[in-house]
Formats: structure tokens, C-alpha cells, sequence
């Protein structure tokens, strides 16, 4: 008989299982790859289109020239000869750049364009160099990004609009930093040999430009490169300032010519403090902090902070040290090209600004930074359009020649106080037709200076008892008498003659003085 076996296995359960709970997930952007950037051209191409339409809207400022475009344009009007010889009396500093611009009205003729067009060339070359050299350091984008913010900059934008040389010398540090990036990087003697020639470049246009190579030593020493790449920096810039110091010495006999600029201001020192802050600010970003960021790839040991930081405070906070121990010399245009320092930050932090919108917004790398830029522009707009009225510099030669032109009819005297205002006539000889300027003796082109050279007090006041109706172009605003020959036309006038009618337009004056019989 089989034996009994007993199943021991549990039964199943009937039970249902619980249904997991449903959890709706939040809509994921789609996935936008922050590719490396566009091409080198594109890089350095986008920014110096931006620089030339920006540059070329509202060139003319409505037909208005302010009283340091009048001095580029009278001295520009006069002969090789004529303009060295008046070199060896005033702004000798500025006779590379008066050469290059009479050059220029030979070929294309004495316009506003033509004034200011090399200007706009040179900050456009400026942000293209700024480019590369950013993309170089920190990825495409980033050196995109520093480019643009060239164009942006309200200063930039200003001074590539006007006749003077700053916008130039701002290309020449361009391009001697976009130099040293690259001798760093490789170091050749034909490299240096460039540098050289930029940073003599810069000098002989502006020799406070040789602040660059100030801040460029602070980069060689924060880089530490290999010794040879320090002793061709040193010979380099070396050369260079060797090169500028027959200008440097020459200027020290002209030094009067800085005499207007006034001490250091509350308001110029928190400029200054706000630009080393915003600089040390951008610096501190995390994608300036990290290497490793796809938008960040340094150069070999050369980062963009490095460069950027030196270059946008060293000018600015030396200048302003001498300003405040030895003598009063900040003027903000005279550092213009420290703004690059600042623009290659700036150009770190758009990309980064990008790169979050492109992934929130599931845009693309180039759509990102675009609408950046444009945001940028738009928040800068009311800056934009007044440094392009025709009230937005100090004076305006032209409008001064015009209302002489309108109330001097064809006769009569006219003076100038002080002697300076006579670049209106320089510049406007046509509306001064048929007057007489009584208290000139030589003509500023005759004279070898910018403002010709005027008789004795003495006689100046002779002369213009001798006249019925003066007219008088002065500032808006009437300062005291600097020197004896203006106080003699000043005193004359007060006790002889009695104001007839006064004009104020855009920074100057102009009176007609009737005599008192």
C-alpha cells in the first residue's frame, strides 16, 4: 500500500495587487547641443559689420562738429609743411594722426563722412580683434560675444563717430593684445616684431596708449610663461617705447595744452571704482572660474582673465593715481581702449546669459546670444540716440557759424573770447564773409598754431574803438579772462559798447555789441 503524501504548498492569493500611482512629469524642453560656435570669420566678421551700421547712423549728428573735430579738420585743411610746422608750437602729440587724415581729404574730399569714417573703420577693426582674441581664450561664443559688446559700449560708439584719434589707438591695443596672446601661445620673433610696431602705433597716436603694455605686464606675470617668451615681451615693448620717446619728450614743452583738464572728480572716481568692479564682477563668473566649461578654453596657460582684467583696470586706476598725486590727466577717451578689457568680460558673461536662455528656451546657440544683443541694445537705446544729437558735445562749431552768418550781414568787426572760439571761422570761413577779424595779426596756418596769433592788448583795444558794431563769438557760458588780450576786448566792451543781441546755441555764443555815442 502506497504511502499517504500531504501537499504542503500555500495556496495563491486572489487578492489584486495596487495599481501604481500615475505622476504626470513637467514638459522637458527639447535638448539644444551648445556647439562649439560659428566659424572664425563669422566670429570676427558679425561684431565689425555691427560696429560700421551702428558707426554709420547719424554720422553727421545732425550736421554738427564740437571745438576738437574743428582742430582735426582746420589742421587737416593745411599743407605737409604747414602741419609740421605748427607740431613744433601744439599737439604735437596728435601729428601721426593729422598726416593720416590730411592723406585721406587729398583722396576723398572734406566732408563729415570723411572726418569720421576712419573712426568707424578703426572700432570696427578693434571689435573684430576683440573677437578672436575672445574666442581664442574662451570659445567662439564668448569671443562673439566680447566683439558685439564692442559695438555696444556707449563710449565706443561715440568715439568711433568723431575725428579724433582714439578710435585708432583703441585698434592698435586691439591688435597688440590680440599679438601677445599669440606670441604666448607661440612665440615667434616676427610676433613680437608686430607687438612692437602696434604698441609704437598706439604711442605715436596717443602716447597714454603705453598704458596698455602696463597692463600686458601685469598679464605676462600672472601667465608666467617660459623666460624666453618674457624676454621677447620685454625687448618688444622695449623697442616700442624707445621708439615713442622722441614724442613723450617733445610733448613734456607743449605740456599746457593739458592745463584744462580739472582734478579727479566724487563722480569720475565712482566711475572708475564701478568699471574695476563690474571687471572684477565678470571676472568671478563661473564660467570664467572654469576651464572646463565648453564656453571657456584657454588658450595654454593664458586665460581671458588674465588678459581682460589688467587691460580694463590698469590704464584707467594709474591714470587716475597720477591724476590725484601729481597733476590732473583723466579724461576717459585718452584710456578709450581700456574698454576692451571690459568687453572680453562682458563677452564671457553674454555667452553664458545665452547658453541658459538657449537651454530654458530650447532656442539655438546663435538665436540665444542674438537676442541677448538685441536686448542689450534696446536697454541702451536713449544712450544711443543722444551720442548721436547734435547737442551731445560740449559746443558746436557749425551752429555758431550759422547764427554769425545770419546776424553779421556784410561788414563790420568780429572778435573772439577767448581766441580759441576762432576755429569757428577756420572751419566756417564762408560765414564770416565781409567781416573783419580786428584783433588778428597772423593766421593760426601763418603762425604755425591753432589759433593764430593776435596784436597787444593795446592795440586790440584801439581797434575796437575804432568800430561801430562788433560781434563777438564766445562760450555760453562767460568765463574770466586768462589772459591780458581778452581782458582788454572785455573791458572795452563793458565801458565803450552796449549788447545789442546775444545768440546761445549748442555750447557757444554769439553777440552783437553796438558802440555807445
Amino acid at each position: 500500500m502506497a504511502p499517504t503524501t500531504t501537499s504542503t504548498a500555500t495556496p495563491t492569493s486572489t487578492r489584486p495587487r495596487p495599481r501604481p500611482r500615475f505622476v504626470p512629469r513637467p514638459p522637458v524642453p527639447p535638448r539644444v547641443t551648445w556647439r562649439p560656435g560659428p566659424g572664425r570669420a563669422v566670429t570676427a566678421a558679425v561684431p565689425a559689420g555691427l560696429v560700421l551700421v551702428l558707426g554709420l547712423w547719424g554720422i553727421t549728428r545732425q550736421d554738427s562738429m564740437w571745438r576738437d573735430e574743428a582742430a582735426t579738420w582746420q589742421v587737416t585743411h593745411r599743407s605737409l609743411p604747414e602741419i609740421w610746422r605748427m607740431l613744433g608750437t601744439v599737439d604735437v602729440v596728435h601729428g601721426l594722426y593729422y598726416t593720416i587724415m590730411h592723406l585721406l581729404f587729398e583722396v576723398f574730399g572734406d566732408s563729415l563722412l570723411t572726418l569720421r569714417a576712419p573712426s568707424v573703420v578703426a572700432m570696427a577693426g578693434a571689435a573684430a580683434l576683440t573677437a578672436d582674441l575672445g574666442a581664442r581664450l574662451a570659445g567662439r561664443w564668448s569671443g562673439l560675444g566680447a566683439g558685439l559688446a564692442v559695438a555696444l559700449l556707449p563710449t565706443c560708439q561715440a568715439f568711433a563717430q568723431e575725428g579724433r584719434p582714439y578710435a585708432m589707438v583703441t585698434a592698435a591695443i586691439a591688435y597688440a593684445t590680440w599679438l601677445l596672446a599669440a606670441a604666448m601661445r607661440r612665440p615667434r620673433a616676427l610676433t613680437w616684431c608686430g607687438y612692437a610696431v602696434a604698441v609704437l602705433l598706439g604711442a605715436l597716436l596717443n602716447w597714454f596708449s603705453l598704458l596698455a603694455p602696463a597692463a600686458h605686464a601685469v598679464t605676462v606675470a600672472v601667465a608666467r610663461p617660459h623666460r624666453a617668451v618674457r624676454a621677447g615681451w620685454l625687448l618688444a615693448t622695449g623697442a616700442a617705447v624707445l621708439g615713442a620717446l622722441p614724442l613723450i619728450l617733445a610733448s613734456r614743452g607743449q605740456s599746457r595744452q593739458v592745463s584744462w583738464i580739472q582734478p579727479v572728480s566724487p563722480g569720475t572716481m565712482a566711475v572708475v571704482a564701478a568699471i574695476v568692479l563690474a571687471a572684477g564682477g565678470c571676472a568671478l563668473l563661473r564660467g570664467a572660474r572654469e576651464p572646463a566649461r565648453a564656453h571657456l578654453v584657454p588658450a595654454g596657460r593664458l586665460s581671458l582673465a588674465a588678459v581682460a582684467v589688467p587691460l580694463c583696470v590698469v590704464p584707467q586706476v594709474t591714470l587716475l593715481v597720477v591724476s590725484l598725486t601729481v597733476q590732473p590727466l583723466y579724461v576717459a577717451r585718452y584710456v578709450l581702449f581700456a574698454d576692451l578689457g571690459l568687453a572680453l568680460l562682458l563677452g564671457v558673461a553674454s555667452a553664458a546669459l545665452a547658453g541658459r536662455v538657449s537651454f530654458r528656451l530650447g532656442l539655438r546657440p546663435a538665436v540665444a546670444l542674438a537676442t541677448v544683443t538685441a536686448l542689450a541694445f534696446l536697454a541702451l537705446l536713449p544712450l544711443e540716440l543722444d551720442i548721436r544729437a547734435a547737442d551731445s558735445r560740449v559746443d558746436d562749431v557749425l551752429s555758431a557759424a550759422d547764427v554769425v552768418e545770419a546776424v553779421g550781414g556784410r561788414g563790420g568787426a568780429v572778435v573772439f573770447i577767448p581766441s580759441a572760439r576762432r576755429d569757428t571761422a577756420t572751419v566756417s570761413p564762408g560765414a564770416f564773409r565781409g567781416l573783419r577779424d580786428i584783433a588778428l595779426v597772423r593766421t593760426p596756418a601763418a603762425a604755425g598754431t591753432l589759433h593764430g596769433l593776435e596784436a597787444d592788448p593795446e592795440a586790440i583795444a584801439r581797434a575796437l574803438l575804432r568800430e561801430d558794431i562788433v560781434i563777438v563769438v564766445g562760450d555760453a557760458t562767460e568765463r574770466p579772462a586768462r589772459n591780458t588780450r581778452d581782458r582788454a576786448k572785455q573791458r572795452v566792451l563793458r565801458e565803450h559798447f552796449t549788447e545789442r543781441s546775444t545768440t546761445v546755441r549748442r555750447g557757444r555764443s554769439v553777440t552783437v555789441y553796438e558802440r555807445v555815442r
